[in-house]
């Protein structure tokens, strides 16, 4: 309630009412100044003061309904319009446009047709984006060789970092425990734990290898029939459990949907090797004007204030770069023992694409 009273509406009706007391004020004077000076036999004390009660009863709820529905209504609704469509802008919603009631040009049409060109720029700058994106995937494809030799070097450094330290710690503990087993058994007992949680980890970041070493490209497969063979992979392989919520309707360019395969590639791949989640939940759907993409665990999350210099983090980096690279906007929250929420929207421009 306090916040309303701040709102447009009322600061005209404060302006109405105080230009209604203040005019009261000066009738009074005039009229008291004339009675003391001239005495006039028409003008009395009682009549003064009569006409100003009377002018103050008539003038109070015309100010108030002048303030509400006159120009304070006027410019609410226009400024509401405004701010919603900046909100839609914000969102990536740039197909929005603001039309008010009336064609004036005044102040707030000249600024409601700015922010309706800002939108046709910031449309033709999303349309440029998607194309210097299809420029690029040519240009990757071209270069598709090179790409693969890069490839097997960042795998081989990850097996190195990562799955064969992991087996020279179970070959260690495994020496350990052979040699305690007759002595100490319950010290045996502890270090064959220790042995099955590095064999765990090593399992796991295997599996997060091979997600990587799948086809950069679709092949020719649509995005939902990839995600689903991606995802039937997984299930196979490793005890996530998943939920899926893919539009079958959806026609994008090849760009793009390779673009979205390797954003839901990569994230999994995250989840693999960090979240120890053991429910995800893909939405990939079409809402309003843009494409939505939704990726969720139950995982454990991590603070998104100390990811710097992680592997999570280049992680997101990577699917946050891609999701601008086609014109969307990426968002990422997560919170200790709360798992992680990706949001993705990026707009949409239904397009028939052709497949051999």
């Amino acid at each position: 309630m306090h916040q309303r009273l701040k709102g447009i509406r009322f600061i005209f009706i404060r302006s109405h009412i105080f230009v209604l007391f203040l005019s009261s004020f000066i009738l009074l004077s005039i009229l008291l100044s004339v009675y003391v000076l001239f005495e006039p036999e028409w003008l009395t004390t009682k009549s003064v003061f009569l006409f100003i009660i009377s002018h103050l009863l008539i003038g109070f709820p015309l100010a108030f309904y002048a303030g509400f529905n006159g120009n304070g209504n006027y410019l609410k609704t226009s400024f509401d319009a405004i701010t919603l469509l900046i909100k839609q802008y914000a969102n990536g919603n740039y197909q929005s446009s603001i039309q008010l009631l009336d064609n004036g040009d005044d102040e707030i049409h000249r600024a409601a047709n700015s922010l309706n060109e800002l939108g046709k720029k910031l449309q033709n700058q999303v349309k440029s984006l998607q194309k210097m994106a299809d420029e690029k995937s040519e240009l990757a494809k071209s270069a598709h060789k090179t790409a693969v030799i890069e490839e097997r070097q960042r795998i081989a450094r990850d097996l190195h970092d990562a799955v064969s330290q992991e087996l020279f710690a179970l070959a260690m503990l495994s020496e350990a425990a052979i040699k305690q087993l007759d002595l100490k058994p319950e010290l045996a007992k502890t270090q064959m734990l220790e042995v099955s949680q590095s064999a765990h980890q090593a399992q796991t970041e295997m599996r997060a290898l091979l997600l990587h070493l799948r086809p950069v490209y679709l092949s020719g497969e649509s995005l939902v029939e990839g995600l689903h063979k991606l995802i039937n992979e997984l299930k196979q392989k490793s005890n996530l459990q998943f939920k899926l919520k893919l539009d079958d309707q959806l026609e994008m360019k090849e760009t793009i949907e390779e673009h979205i395969f390797r954003i839901v590639q990569e994230s999994l791949s995250n989840i693999l090797r960090h979240a120890n989640a053991t429910e995800v939940y893909v939405e990939i759907s079409k809402k309003s004007e843009e494409i939505f993409i939704l990726i969720e665990d139950n995982g454990e999350g991590f603070d998104m204030a100390e990811t710097d210099g992680k592997k999570t983090s280049y992680g997101l980096k990577t699917m946050k770069e891609r999701s601008e690279e086609i014109g969307g906007t990426f968002t990422v929250r997560s919170n200790i023992d709360e798992g992680t929420y990706i949001q993705i929207r990026i707009p949409y421009e239904e397009e028939r694409r052709r497949r051999m």
